[in-house]
């Protein structure tokens, strides 16, 4: 529940912040972001599983985003787009955690509803 209401509150303070992000850091950005929603949901997914830990949340959290951030910064410096490996492998894993929340959920809702 506590996840949720930081995800509403970091959602409606982002909406009504007027941030400019210059374009050299635009990438940096947007892979910081992917990063984090890949722990947003692999942590309601974990709810889901009720295996939840606020340790492995936060560490994944700040782990995968100060990784994903490396990644952009080295492949910069090296002239090689790896700022896609990141893309790929957080949007890879986007999805997975959001398709076992959605059978999780339906699951959830079908044996309710047959009651």
């Amino acid at each position: 529940m506590i996840l949720l209401i930081c995800i509403l509150i970091g959602i409606i303070v982002g909406l009504f912040l007027p941030v400019h992000v210059s374009v050299e850091h635009s990438q940096y950005i947007a892979i910081i972001i992917l990063a984090s929603l890949d722990s947003v949901f692999g942590g309601l997914s974990s709810m889901s599983k009720k295996s939840f830990n606020m340790q492995i949340f936060l560490s994944g959290f700040i782990g995968n985003s100060l990784l994903a951030a490396l990644l952009t910064f080295i492949g910069k410096k090296l002239d090689v787009d790896l700022y896609l490996v990141a893309l790929i492998v957080f949007g890879t894993r986007l999805f997975t955690n959001f398709s076992i929340m959605r059978r999780y959920y339906l699951d959830y809702w079908q044996t309710k509803l047959k009651k």
